[in-house]
């Protein structure tokens, strides 16, 4: 009986672990089954099918992205040729450049275009041509525009243009242009208009999804733009033409190539993806359900065979519990370890993570708001000085000539000055106080200049509460003073012009003195393009014009337009600074 009863407990342990591990097998056989058919069925074919018409639906986007910035240049175009004044010259020709006509046709197209096109560009020039294809008047003019007259030679072109229709023209090394006749409502011809497209705007339009390389053609297979990740000699016989409007092939490298056509611009959009990237998903996909079930299964029978190990251990524990009970040993130890709930606390832990963030966002923020204000208070700081200089200068002259009276009035309005200068230079003024601290500066200049200047401001009393930086009219006076009128016989006149219009403020200051040389006009705007001039040297003339449309973009940024230009018809200079009426400053 000895022998029996532990042959037979052996036999029932082998037993049960044998079904558990039967029980188990036949289990984890039905899940991984189950597992794999519904990783085939509903993912892996659904992601790879997703994945290539993601990748059709990004050419689509580039392709409408286009089509949507032609569609702006061709509502461009009707605006400037909705403008009666351009057909007041009769067909356009290349005038003498110093005759009147010349100059008044440049004027009056370049009006046309300004009104059209407003102060914010996306585009890269404007020209109109005559109809032999030579320029007579562009927009702005920085480099030298292409002639037309080797493209006007093809007579199917001149036909297609004058049909009214529009061209997009993309030549060798030359920028990508909308070309289109100007012709009146009798189908008179009278010249042509050509939009210069921005070639950074195209290439950022053929960027959008980030994936691949992109590269777009026109109607006859020549490259337009190509991505700044592109490389269209390792990939240019790959792209084939297409008859499809949309589509998706693969290359002799294993490269998935999507192209979509564009029926309005007659462009064609090719994104070249590598195999690998288009299913890397996939590919992912199927890899991770490969480990995963090697490790489940390899996990499971490790799993079934220590749990039908250990499946007795408590069982054993209890009896042999059980066996040494006695009346002197009725105590039991009670299990004393803590159980935590450990998504409370990672809760918890994501909480504080939060709140640490948050406190070193603020953080960013001010010191970020502080070192703006630090850069507007060191450019203002570097006009103060100098306009300081020349008022205390005037002082001196006045005194020396016993000009009391003179000298009591000068000190009041440099007082007034000064407390306007110094008191709380963080925070900006209001036109209205900007405008009375120039008019105490003019009084202060008038001594020393007596009936020889004159000056008039004009302000539309809406725009009295307009905030600015601190010394932004003063210092185009004074430049106007020190400058413009070295060269002019007085009397001198200075006029400030304040309007608003639907959204923007805008400031004029105009003079009639000599005007601005056309290098330093570029010297100029090349500084404010630069981007301020904080660690320059402070001197009246273009930096004091960079310093103080400096101050005026770290408050307005990307909302703020700057101009200058000499009077061509009353003689003199004019700076406009064009800016937005929001308030959500820095």
């Amino acid at each position: 009986m000895t022998v029996i009863n532990p042959l037979f407990r052996k036999r029932f342990q082998n037993s049960l672990r044998s079904r558990l591990i039967a029980t188990f097998s036949l289990l984890l056989v039905v899940v991984l089954g189950s597992f794999l058919i519904f990783t085939n069925l509903l993912v892996i074919k659904p992601l790879k099918q997703k994945t290539i018409n993601e990748t059709l639906l990004s050419t689509a986007k580039i392709a409408d992205r286009l089509d949507d910035y032609i569609a702006v240049q061709n509502q461009l175009s009707q605006r400037i040729l909705s403008n009666r004044a351009i057909f007041s010259f009769g067909a356009l020709s290349k005038q003498p450049a110093q005759g009147v006509a010349a100059l008044n046709q440049n004027r009056v197209l370049s009006n046309i275009m300004f009104q059209a096109a407003g102060p914010s560009l996306n585009i890269r020039d404007i020209i109109i041509y005559d109809l032999q294809g030579r320029e007579v008047a562009s927009y702005i003019g920085y480099v030298e525009p292409p002639s037309l007259e080797l493209l006007l030679r093809d007579p199917e072109t001149v036909r297609s243009l004058q049909d009214s229709s529009y061209m997009i023209h993309a030549g060798h090394n030359q920028p990508v242009s909308f070309i289109r006749s100007i012709i009146d409502i009798n189908g008179t011809v009278y010249g042509y208009l050509s939009i210069q497209l921005d070639d950074n705007d195209l290439i950022k339009l053929a960027d959008i999804g980030n994936f691949g390389s992109t590269y777009v053609k026109d109607g006859r297979g020549g490259l337009v733009i190509q991505s700044r990740n592109a490389d269209y000699g390792k990939h240019a016989a790959s792209l084939r033409d297409v008859s499809e409007a949309q589509g998706i092939y693969k290359d002799a490298e294993d490269n998935y190539i999507a192209y979509h056509a564009s029926e309005h611009t007659g462009w064609t959009v090719y994104a070249v993806i590598p195999g690998k990237s288009v299913l890397g998903s996939v590919n992912s996909v199927t890899n991770i359900a490969v480990i995963l079930i090697v490790s489940l299964t390899l996990f499971s029978y490790l799993y079934i065979h220590f749990m039908s190990k250990n499946l007795v251990l408590p069982i054993r524990k209890l009896r042999s519990q059980i066996l040494n009970l006695s009346y002197s040993n009725l105590s039991l130890r009670a299990d004393s370890r803590l159980y935590n709930n450990e998504f409370h606390l990672f809760n918890e832990a994501f909480r504080e993570l939060l709140e640490r963030l948050q406190t070193s966002i603020e953080r960013e923020k001010l010191a970020l708001h502080e070192e703006v204000m630090a850069r507007n208070s060191a450019l203002q700081a570097q006009i103060a000085p100098h306009f300081i200089h020349n008022v205390l200068y005037l002082i001196s002259i006045a005194a020396q000539e016993n000009k009391m009276a003179v000298v009591t009035q000068m000190c009041k309005h440099l007082s007034e000055s000064l407390r306007y200068i110094v008191s709380s230079p963080y925070q900006h003024v209001t036109l209205r106080d900007e405008i009375e601290h120039t008019k105490h500066y003019l009084s202060l200049i008038k001594h020393k200049y007596e009936e020889d200047l004159e000056w008039d401001i004009d302000m539309d009393p809406a725009g009295e509460t307009i905030l600015l930086p601190r010394l932004v009219i003063q210092p185009f006076v004074e430049n106007c003073i020190e400058h413009a009128f070295d060269r002019t016989d007085p009397p001198w006149r200075i006029s400030i012009k304040i309007k608003l219009y639907s959204g923007l403020w805008a400031i004029e200051i105009s003079d009639n003195g000599a005007g601005f040389a056309e290098e330093s006009m570029r010297s100029i705007m090349q500084k404010i393009g630069e981007g301020g001039s904080a660690a320059q040297p402070t001197k009246i003339g273009s930096m004091g014009i960079a310093n103080t449309v400096g101050r005026l973009e770290l408050m307005y940024r990307n909302r703020l337009f700057f101009n200058m230009f000499n009077n061509a018809e009353t003689g003199g200079a004019t700076i406009q600074i064009i800016a937005s009426l929001t308030k959500d400053f820095y």
